[in-house]
């Protein structure tokens, strides 16, 4: 009886394992639209240095910060905390761009 028991357990916490991440995802989708926009304003900030428009950089640096606010909360408010905190580490990212563009 206690091997029939094991696989059963085993079979159901697999299937929980899988199916969490899918029952979060409508909720953190939010947070992973702003990471988007963050991303391509970066792409765009990385544009704008090349011309050489300084004032474009720092409001586009500044718009990123904003997304990146928002999708740590978003990602916060449906239990994501782990992408929360690497969104920390992105967000340290732009202090150093900033800094080196002598935004601020």
């Amino acid at each position: 009886m206690r091997h029939a028991l094991f696989p059963t357990l085993l079979a159901s916490g697999f299937t929980l394992m899988i199916a969490a991440p899918a029952l979060a995802a409508p909720a953190c989708f939010e947070g992973q639209r702003k990471v988007e926009e963050a991303n391509a304003l970066r792409f765009q900030a990385r544009q704008e240095a090349r011309i050489g428009n300084h004032d474009r950089v720092c409001e586009t640096l500044d718009e990123i910060g904003d997304r990146y606010a928002d999708a740590r909360d978003a990602f916060e408010d449906c239990g994501a905390g782990v992408v929360a905190i690497d969104l920390r580490s992105e967000s340290r990212n732009l202090r150093i761009a900033k800094k080196v563009n002598r935004c601020d």
